[in-house]
């Protein structure tokens, strides 16, 4: 059953998110996440604007996992520390 990280993305350093942005597609690559979003343009239709939204699928629950604590995730998330606040899950499909 597909899997899906889904993330919400304040970015307040956009030159150290950058290194960021490397580091994970790195590891996208490298552990199967197809990219079904990734920035773009956002219409709230209820509740609070988002900030940059990111949807990766995954053929499941424990390859989404095994993407988040991959060692190349584990540099983007170090990266990202004082370049951004996220929130960030996973949701298994239907």
């Amino acid at each position: 059953m597909s899997a899906y990280i889904i993330a919400n993305v304040e970015v307040t350093d956009p030159e150290q998110y950058k290194h960021y942005q490397k580091f994970s597609s790195e590891a996208m690559q490298k552990y199967g996440a197809r990219v079904l979003v990734r920035g773009g343009e956002v219409t709230a239709l209820e509740g609070a604007h988002p900030g940059r939204l990111v949807v990766l699928e995954f053929d499941d629950v424990e390859a989404a996992r095994r993407f988040y604590d991959s060692p190349e995730y584990r540099q983007g998330r170090a990266a990202r520390a004082e370049a951004a606040h996220m929130t960030m899950y996973i949701v298994q499909g239907v």
